[in-house]
């Protein structure tokens, strides 16, 4: 658990075997939690890990008023249905989902803001790795999803993906944010939990500042990586917000 002034961030790493480097091994489920009111969100539950998370909701006496989404997963299918059958919380995705998922109560547009207690999330439009994606910013952290990782980026060969729109949304949206910005991604492959905004422009291997556009589109465009094994599944029940 890590802790700010305001609120806390539990992150719950998958408990599933790994399929390949691109799949849903090490997928990241993050808790964040207002510290006055123990009112709390979970962002890209995972639905195989539900039991998982319902406890450690209850384990953390918290109050889960919302189910957040970066995207629509290929990877996996969501929880946030099945955990808002647990707790009544509302399942919310970014505003470029809307007319993609069925099922969602909120989409939340570019700019626009959920209040947790005393703590303010943000949303910011994000896309690239898919035509959806959304991250999340709360005082001094944002949650990437799978388009920025620690060191790298997610595919771009999916769902309305865009290397060039990936590129733009991290230079443009992301490595905006404040140095100092703790990053949280969708996925790690080795382990770790965070990085900076500060850290990825100076290292990241795909993105960092010393890096074109067309650098970055070329590399990603002659990346070839197989299917993610449950895409044809996860999909479609994603885009019911995780309803099988």
């Amino acid at each position: 658990m890590r802790t700010s002034e305001s609120y806390t961030v539990t992150v719950l790493l998958d408990v599933n075997n790994a399929q390949d480097i691109d799949d849903r091994a090490e997928a990241r489920t993050y808790l964040v939690a207002d510290r006055g009111s123990g009112k709390a969100v979970i962002i890209d539950a995972v639905i195989e890990n539900l039991e998982r998370d319902c406890k450690t909701i209850r384990d953390l006496g918290l109050t889960l008023l919302f189910a957040l989404e970066t995207h629509v997963h290929a990877d996996h299918i969501t929880g946030a249905s099945q955990i808002k059958e647990r707790t009544g919380a509302r399942i919310v995705y970014g505003g470029s989902a809307k007319g993609v998922v069925i099922g969602a109560d909120i989409f939340l547009f570019d700019g626009e803001t959920l209040l947790v207690g005393d703590t303010s999330i943000q949303a910011i439009a994000t896309p690239g790795h898919t035509d959806c994606c959304t991250s999340y910013v709360v005082p001094g952290a944002v949650f990437t999803g799978d388009t920025l990782f620690i060191g790298g980026n997610g595919r771009t060969d999916l769902q309305g993906g865009s290397a060039e729109t990936l590129f733009d949304s991290v230079r443009r949206k992301l490595f905006a944010l404040p140095d100092d910005t703790t990053v949280y991604p969708g996925h790690d492959y080795n382990g770790r939990v965070s990085s900076t905004i500060g850290k990825e422009k100076q290292w990241n291997e795909r993105l960092n500042l010393s890096i074109s556009k067309a650098a970055f589109v070329e590399m990603m465009n002659a990346r070839k990586v197989p299917l993610p094994a449950k895409m044809s599944i996860a999909v479609p029940a994603n885009m019911r917000a995780g309803r099988i």
